[in-house]
């Protein structure tokens, strides 16, 4: 069994367990009303006596404001989903025994860990591309065109951010036992991650940064972050060279 064999299987399962479905309706349900949100939440405020004079402090959304409510929702949903989808993709194989049946077909144990990122990776791209289009619409429709490169960058700086995640579940999938303590650890990585967001020093080489490189983009500036694309690759290339390292070690 080769590589290409292993992503036909990988992509396989992808659709049969629902996963790129799940994906794809989470993204296009936030591409499609984070322009909505914030255009209309103000106005929705101000129809309540409780927060109509809070809403009145604040100007009128904008295309930024779109952008804004945009990556906030995906890139959120999009950690979430990152671990609670990969989470079990060396576990439950290790359990069901199938990953030692694979291994002795003989399939590179390199070759199994990069046929379930490359899937995995597909099936986020795939929920990302949707959801811009839902999303680039509605923000023309509401509010004004945006930069078709800067937005399509964003997307892309968007899906590398969660790709972070995707590598660092899957390394966690590989050193853990069960599903649940391989969620444990990916949320603690991401959780470590996210201290070293919040120190001025680390915090412009950290994912989070891809994202307001993104949002730059998207509104047509041209500041960069190459440094913090660099780190973050290296980062899911490291995890991915973890778990290629952990899985040689282990009796399957």
């Amino acid at each position: 069994m080769n590589f290409l064999t292993a992503l036909r299987k990988e992509w396989l399962e992808q659709r049969r367990t629902r996963r790129l479905l799940i994906v794809i309706i989470v993204f296009v349900a936030f591409g499609l009303s984070s322009p909505l949100m914030a255009k209309f939440m103000p106005e929705v405020m101000k129809s309540f006596p409780e927060t109509a004079a809070i809403a009145s402090m604040f100007p009128d959304p904008t295309a930024a404001d779109a952008v804004g409510q945009y990556l906030k929702n995906m890139s959120q949903f999009g950690l979430l989903l990152a671990v609670l989808l990969s989470m079990g993709a060396v576990t439950n194989e290790k359990e069901r025994g199938t990953a030692a049946l694979m291994l002795t077909k003989p399939l590179p144990r390199g070759s199994f860990l990069a046929a379930k990122a490359v899937a995995l990776l597909i099936t986020f791209g795939v929920g990302v591309a949707l959801a811009g289009l839902g999303g680039y619409y509605y923000t023309y429709v509401l509010f004004e065109p945006l930069p078709v490169g800067g937005w399509l960058a964003l997307n892309g700086l968007l899906l590398a951010y969660i790709f972070v995640y995707v590598a660092i579940t899957l390394l966690a999938s590989t050193l853990a036992r069960s599903q649940v303590a391989a969620g444990g650890i990916a949320f603690g990585l991401a959780i470590l991650l996210g201290i070293f967001e919040a120190i001025p020093t680390t915090a412009k080489l950290m994912p989070a940064k891809l994202l307001a490189w993104g949002t730059q983009a998207a509104l047509g500036n041209c500041e960069t972050a190459w440094g913090a694309l660099a780190v973050c690759l290296g980062l899911a290339l490291a995890a991915l060279l973890g778990a290629w390292l952990a899985l040689r070690k282990q009796e399957l």
